[in-house]
């Protein structure tokens, strides 16, 4: 979604745009080599294009995208196509617990302020007690740690997991967030924790009109359909703040994504593919 926040960069609120500004994109580095830039990686490439032939609302009357669900709903209900209609809201907070490093040998265990045990604490209860807020299609994940000294000979002083939560009513983040800032208020195992936001953003609703578009094309081409919610973010929902956008699901195997065993079967691309067809082709008739 880099070069669709730079595209829509314009067009995007405040506390969004200021990742992605151009001049920041290209100058971002490399994780393999830690020296070469994006935009030496996008000269080289072939594919750097010009800007005017960028998405613009002058010259395009609206945008629909296409993807896999990433997800199991689809497959599970039965569903070929996805008529997705919002991205979802979320935010990021980092929470870290700050402890004291000993050497692992020699320091008694009542005394330690052990940072990695700390979080494990507090995450469990975090667990506990966002499952207890009982919120129908709430998901929240941590999937990215740091620790500190990160080795196996000494206790960690530092320890710093992220809290992903997503659902479509701001109202649900909001009993959310309430729970992983009250573990701030108390020590885990001897360590502070302390809670930064990272970032957030609100629900993103596609254009009722291309929607129903989208809806009425897989009912005339016959495809098993369904509306769906989109609990990733997306090029679309950057491109929505500009035009008129929508997009269609197909279905992921076993609800696989982001690894080798991704796989969507050629029927239900193509599936997809004509549900596109058939409802730009509406919206062109529109216009």
């Amino acid at each position: 979604m880099m070069c669709s926040g730079v595209v829509c960069y314009d067009y995007l609120p405040e506390d969004i745009r200021a990742k992605f500004r151009k001049e920041d994109m290209l100058l971002s580095k490399s994780i393999l080599d830690g020296v070469s830039t994006f935009g030496e990686a996008l000269e080289k490439s072939g594919f750097k294009g010009e800007e005017n032939n960028r998405l613009s609302p002058a010259r395009y009357r609206c945008m629909f995208e296409t993807h896999i669900e990433q997800g199991p709903i689809l497959e599970d209900s039965g569903d070929k196509i996805g008529v997705v209609d919002c991205v979802l809201g979320m935010f990021n907070y980092r929470l870290r617990f700050y402890g004291q490093t000993v050497h692992a040998g020699t320091f008694p265990m009542p005394k330690r302020r052990d940072a990695f045990y700390a979080a494990s604490l507090a995450l469990c209860r975090l667990h506990e007690e966002i499952d207890r807020l009982g919120i129908p299609d709430l998901v929240y994940t941590t999937g990215e740690v740091v620790c500190h000294p990160c080795v196996h000979t000494c206790v960690p002083d530092y320890f710093d997991f992220s809290v992903d939560a997503r659902h479509e009513s701001p109202e649900a983040l909001q009993k959310v967030l309430k729970v992983v800032l009250s573990l701030t208020e108390r020590e885990w195992a001897g360590c502070r924790c302390e809670a930064v936001k990272a970032w957030n953003r609100d629900t993103v609703y596609w254009d009722k009109r291309l929607v129903s578009y989208v809806k009425e094309a897989a009912e005339e081409l016959g495809v098993r359909h369904r509306y769906i919610h989109s609990g990733a973010g997306h090029d679309a929902q950057f491109a929505a703040y500009m035009l008129p956008t929508t997009m269609i699901f197909v279905q992921s195997k076993d609800g696989l994504s982001h690894c080798e065993p991704e796989f969507s079967p050629v029927s239900h691309c193509t599936a997809g593919a004509s549900v596109i067809l058939n409802a730009v082709l509406k919206a062109d008739a529109d216009d």
